[in-house]
């Protein structure tokens, strides 16, 4: 491992097969804490390249636990990172996507640079994390929606998450958390922090097989924050996107604070699914819940799929879908 953090250190990159090698090497605990340490803040000051970025989801792909589905789901996630502290967007929008007739397998996790991750939130309203398929799938038939909480599917992350947690800074994890999802889902909607980052998750999507749709606010969200245009990649090429070409407002970066505390945080998130969140929470989960349905059928048109979130929002099935999740 020394020799792969002298290299590092002498700003080259790794080709995809070491990178991989390192990855495995990490998770099977033959790398010590502080050699970790280096390596991930290695990555905090210099861009990671495709080929680095590459070997390692293909790491975590092959040490996970897999899930397979008969259903074609779908997953929405975000980087994380963008140190914006928005509300739930996300997790919200998987539950509206859900509830528009897409079934949606989430992978999440704690929040890392925030308080208020995915499996924060749903484990703060009683939801309790399983890696039993057969749960997951009773999850799938009875809310169109399952939670797959990554530690219980990346179980060799044991020896990264307690020094993740200690930095409390982006690291690459949460560049590779959208394209690990245990269930390998062929349908992806992923927001990113950096159009960089966008543009390589872009090129990897492409020599898939999956409907992707790779999108970054150019004010720097990972997600459609309506507060500027969204550049966007996806199967059909690269766009870019305003607030009004969705149909919606456009918004204050105050308008999607998060809050303070988790009950703050959750107070939202029900506000949102109950029908007395405000109209720009509203607008920003219809629109990113709206790109999600592009994503999956994108011979629909974006108007089209943002009005199909619009109603799944607004009539109660998306707060259904919650409550049939959670309630299990």
């Amino acid at each position: 491992m020394k020799e792969i953090l002298t290299e590092l250190i002498d700003h080259r990159s790794l080709t995809k097969e070491t990178a991989k090698r390192v990855l495995v090497n990490l998770a099977s605990g033959k790398i010590n804490s502080s050699q970790i340490s280096s390596f991930m803040t290695v990555y905090m000051m210099r861009g990671i390249t495709v080929d680095e970025l590459e070997g390692f989801r293909d790491a975590m792909l092959e040490l996970c636990i897999p899930m397979q589905f008969d259903e074609p789901v779908m997953d929405l996630c975000g980087t994380g990172g963008d140190a914006k502290n928005t509300f739930n967007i996300s997790t919200l929008s998987s539950f509206v996507v859900a509830a528009a007739g897409q079934p949606v397998a989430k992978h999440g996790n704690y929040g890392v640079s925030s308080f208020s991750g995915s499996s924060n939130i749903l484990e703060y309203f009683g939801y309790q994390f399983t890696n039993d398929l057969d749960e997951l799938h009773r999850s799938l038939s009875r809310a169109n929606i399952c939670f797959m909480h990554a530690p219980l599917f990346h179980p060799a992350m044991k020896n990264v998450a307690p020094i993740r947690k200690e930095l409390g800074v982006k690291t690459f994890f949460n560049m590779l958390g959208p394209m690990v999802n245990p269930a390998f889902p062929k349908r992806q909607l992923v927001g990113v922090f950096s159009l960089e980052l966008a543009r390589q998750y872009g090129y990897l999507y492409a020599r898939t097989d999956k409907n992707f749709l790779i999108l970054h606010s150019t004010d720097g969200f990972d997600e459609v924050s309506l507060t500027s245009a969204v550049k966007y990649f996806s199967n059909q090429g690269e766009s870019l996107i305003e607030p009004e070409d969705m149909k919606l407002p456009r918004l204050a970066v105050a308008d999607l604070f998060g809050g303070l505390t988790m009950k703050e945080a959750a107070q939202i998130f029900l506000n949102v699914l109950e029908g007395h969140g405000t109209p720009q929470q509203n607008s920003v989960v219809i629109a990113n819940a709206g790109m999600a349905l592009f994503c999956a059928d994108q011979k629909k048109g974006i108007e089209r799929a943002v009005t199909q979130a619009k109603e799944a929002l607004e009539s109660g099935k998306a707060l259904a879908a919650f409550k049939k999740l959670i309630n299990r």
